[in-house]
């Protein structure tokens, strides 16, 4: 795995990347980064393609978005107005890591810690520590 952090615009980013960010069970994507997702369609794919679930655990669920390989939205909590937990953010980061190529490039915001409210050093962590068996190129994207 490598890891970096850069100043960018998530959406500029290289067109051979996965995307990620996080989202609620409810699909509401009505704020931050994840209303830019839905803008360009991702709502309305996971709308239509998964049910409204919410497992207590976090999970990822992948969508296609143009210009970039597709995104995982992780569900880290049920509803929009709650906060996720580091354990929530841990499970979802685990199933994402197992849906993706073991070899490919990965491009996030600060996950869980804008109005999610995480500590992005606890969360950058889990990050490191799920990943660090795999030759993933993380990027993390700040405005």
């Amino acid at each position: 795995m490598t890891y970096t952090e850069i100043k960018c615009d998530l959406f500029d980013f290289d067109s051979d990347a996965y995307l990620a960010h996080c989202i609620s069970s409810d699909f509401a994507m009505g704020a931050g980064i994840a209303k830019l997702f839905a803008n360009k369609g991702v709502k309305k794919y996971l709308q239509t393609n998964y049910n409204y679930n919410w497992d207590g655990k976090g999970y990822a669920l992948f969508a296609p978005i143009n210009g970039f390989l597709g995104v995982y939205n992780l569900v880290t909590k049920h509803r929009y107005f709650m906060k996720p937990t580091y354990d929530t953010m841990r499970n979802a980061l685990m199933d994402m890591k197992s849906q993706l190529p073991n070899e490919c490039k990965l491009a996030m915001p600060y996950i869980g810690a804008g109005l999610d409210k995480l500590n992005w050093d606890k969360v950058k962590a889990i990050i490191l520590d799920v990943f660090s068996d795999t030759n993933v190129m993380i990027t993390v994207c700040r405005l």
